[in-house]
């Protein structure tokens, strides 16, 4: 058996651990489904911050799932708010075309415990009841979020790279078909943090990083991110793919969001079906201030991820940190944090397998830099050709599982 089949092998297996979490209800059934419906996670946005709310207004965020299925809950987020949120109205429809219409006789009322409204207290989450609602895979979602009262700073994911829509004066509007009230374009997703499906998926891949994972340097409005690349290769084994990306997002201290190690159980391990752990962090540290120059508490810090997510029965892919001489903070002695940080990724034996990102995206004749094909021009993010290249180098070591033509 090859190496590639080995790390497939000790993934497919971390599926089926006894007395675990992860392994509740898998019955295993052809081409990669179950016979027992059971929930998992299809799309996630990591809370990265607070922004001015919207009071009044209805937010139609647009969503892409990874896998489909047969009903649909959502997960909506107050946990870097400081005063309870009052949810006056949810939504969540199919969407039509490019804009923010919904596919007529797909829009659903969004319940709590039964209930239309709900409150969500400061610092936590709330998930919705089942909506039955029926999504093909990689299917684009409208969730509409109606807050009726100024409830302070608004929890959001800046980064979105995603259109997404605003009808002032939303109370009634977030039950339109139509979106002809949406005349507001914003550019991040506001309170929504989760869609988790009912059905055939076998669980999911969780993406766990920086805006590395988030999709800078990808195109807006196309869904380029690597996770997202990664999860339309995973459909066939019925897997989903969450998104844990945040922007200037930290490993070893509060960034842009918590650190990685602060949030790890919200973004990751709590995660409907997670599965497998896909950890890709640590440049912001090794590039930002205050300095972390030593490998050691890089060491230290995976070695806690992978201990924890072991805990829950989730395996853990680590992704060697990729080049990045012309930005700004480069110096050699950054790169030479990053050279022995990734000597301890690929052999300190602390992950399930390795996705060696850096020996994919580096240029060979300059193997400090990025391949200019796959840099957008800061020396740091991808291009969408880059990001497709991580995609398959992530895929490779979940056991090549991207065919010709998916990634």
């Amino acid at each position: 058996m090859g190496k590639v089949g080995r790390v497939l092998t000790v993934l497919l297996l971390a599926l089926a651990l006894p007395g675990t979490r992860a392994t509740a209800g898998l019955a295993a059934a052809p081409g990669g489904a179950h016979t027992t419906a059971r929930w998992s996670g299809s799309w996630e946005a990591a809370p990265s911050g607070t922004t001015a709310a919207r009071p009044g207004a209805a937010i139609r965020n647009v969503v892409r799932l990874s896998v489909g299925g047969t009903a649909v809950r959502v997960r909506l987020s107050n946990r870097l708010g400081a005063e309870p949120l009052r949810l006056g109205a949810v939504t969540v429809a199919l969407r039509r075309a490019q804009g923010p219409d919904a596919v007529p006789g797909s829009l659903r009322a969004v319940t709590f415990k039964g209930a239309r409204t709900t409150t969500i207290p400061a610092g936590r989450d709330t998930v919705s009841d089942r909506v039955p609602l029926s999504v093909p895979d990689a299917a684009a979602l409208l969730v509409t979020v109606y807050t009726p009262e100024d409830d302070g700073r608004a929890t959001y994911h800046a980064t979105a790279l995603q259109t997404s829509y605003l009808a002032p004066e939303g109370a009634g509007h977030a039950d339109d078909t139509s979106g002809s009230s949406y005349r507001t374009i914003i550019k991040s997703w506001y309170y929504v943090s989760g869609v988790d499906v009912l059905g055939r998926a076998s669980g999911s891949v969780v993406a766990f990083g920086d805006s590395l994972t988030d999709g800078n340097g990808s195109t807006p409005d196309t869904d380029r991110r690597w996770p997202d690349r990664l999860a339309a290769g995973l459909l066939d084994r019925g897997l989903g793919v969450l998104n844990a990306g945040i922007s200037g997002n930290r490993l070893l201290r509060d960034g842009t969001g918590p650190s990685a190690l602060s949030r790890l159980d919200a973004d990751a391990l709590d995660r409907a079906g997670a599965r497998i752990l896909v950890v890709f962090e640590g440049i912001n540290d090794i590039k930002g201030l205050p300095a972390a120059n030593d490998p050691a508490a890089y060491a230290d810090a995976y070695r806690t991820l992978v201990s924890r997510a072991h805990a829950r029965g989730i395996r853990v892919v680590g992704v060697t940190l990729t080049p990045f001489r012309g930005y700004a903070a480069y110096t050699d002695g950054r790169e030479d944090v990053r050279r022995r940080v990734n000597a301890f990724i690929r052999t300190g034996g602390a992950f399930d397998a390795v996705a060696d990102a850096d020996a994919a995206v580096r240029d060979p004749a300059e193997p400090t830099r990025i391949l200019p094909s796959y840099d957008p021009g800061d020396h740091l993010h991808f291009t969408d050709a880059g990001m497709a290249v991580v995609a398959r180098t992530v895929g490779k070591a979940l056991g090549g599982l991207t065919p010709a033509g998916r990634g």
